[in-house]
């Protein structure tokens, strides 16, 4: 009797567990948009920052990466970074998932992403690729070198983005 009171108990704290940390990551807002092509985001992207004189943005990831949703939490609720970014970008959250069982349309669009960004992949997620009004690729972030204990730097995340803002890398 004591020893099936004991596997319920054990039980019963692993599910709470489960639900503990499943809650934590569903309260962070979904940013990616998996239905649409990411080429054709970048496309509407480059569109509007050639308009506003900005350059694009875009943290290549998804929503299955934790750290991808925790860096768009971070920069939206950063009212200086936010703003920072709404002033010199168009940013964009580019969907990446490459899992077959996704279908062929989907991988094909997953491969043609990193071929046009240049492979961010290597670096891990979420990556932030920057793109000039043409849609060269400026500068790839390795989001790691952003991180402070389990989120991000406000001096190190302001940093970066003013470091690569179209005034700065044209030197005016």
């Amino acid at each position: 009797m004591i020893t099936m009171i004991r596997k319920t108990w054990i039980a019963a704290s692993f599910a709470l567990l489960f639900l503990i940390t499943a809650g934590a990551q569903t309260r962070m807002k979904r940013v990616y948009n998996e239905d649409i092509n990411p080429l054709e985001q970048i496309d509407s992207a480059l569109k509007v920052a050639k308009a506003e004189g900005k350059y694009v943005a875009c943290q290549v990831g998804g929503n299955w990466c934790p750290w991808c949703l925790r860096f768009a939490d971070f920069i939206t609720n950063d009212s200086t970074i936010h703003a920072l970014i709404n002033n010199n970008f168009v940013y964009i959250h580019a969907n990446y998932n490459p899992r077959k069982s996704l279908g062929a349309e989907k991988q094909e669009q997953a491969k043609l992403l990193m071929e046009r960004l240049e492979n961010p992949a290597r670096f891990g997620f979420p990556v932030i690729v920057i793109l000039d009004e043409n849609g060269g690729v400026v500068h790839t972030q390795d989001s790691s070198f952003l991180e402070e204990g389990k989120g991000y730097s406000k001096e190190k995340v302001e940093r970066f983005f003013k470091c690569w803002t179209p005034e700065a890398t044209k030197g005016k």
